[in-house]
């Protein structure tokens, strides 16, 4: 099988996002079956689009489009948080499973803010 090095696989932010991609499917799979399909679903959509988002950023040549893509994975990371309040509220998680989702979408979002302040540098920097 062929190994490709793409650039995307060495962000640390992209490594944690597929972490809490894993978790939340997790917690989600023990979700009452009346949300198999309504919370439990969105909160995938959302998780999954944080790393997707920033994968697809990388692709892009311009600063600004890299930066419009983490603006998309930060607005799903904070989509996702409000779900998961959500869920406590409705007793679908426990303390301990809300306190470890939101330290996960704290790292990422520190991650995700500095990325974007340096593409908004360059950005400013190059008038682009």
């Amino acid at each position: 099988m062929i190994q490709y090095s793409f650039t995307y696989r060495k962000l640390n932010v992209y490594q944690l996002s597929r972490n809490l991609v894993k978790y939340v499917y997790g917690v989600v799979n023990t979700f009452p079956k009346n949300e198999v399909y309504g919370l439990g679903d969105q909160m995938r959509r959302a998780v999954v689009s944080i790393p997707s988002n920033i994968a697809e950023g990388t692709a892009k040549s311009s600063p600004r489009e890299q930066f419009h893509f983490l603006e998309i994975s930060y607005g799903s990371l904070m989509e996702l948080m409000c779900q998961t309040e959500i869920s406590f509220d409705l007793n679908y998680i426990s303390q301990d499973q809300f306190n470890e989702i939101e330290i996960q979408i704290g790292y990422i979002y520190k991650m995700l803010s500095s990325m974007q302040g340096s593409l908004k540098t360059r950005i400013e920097g190059n008038h682009l």
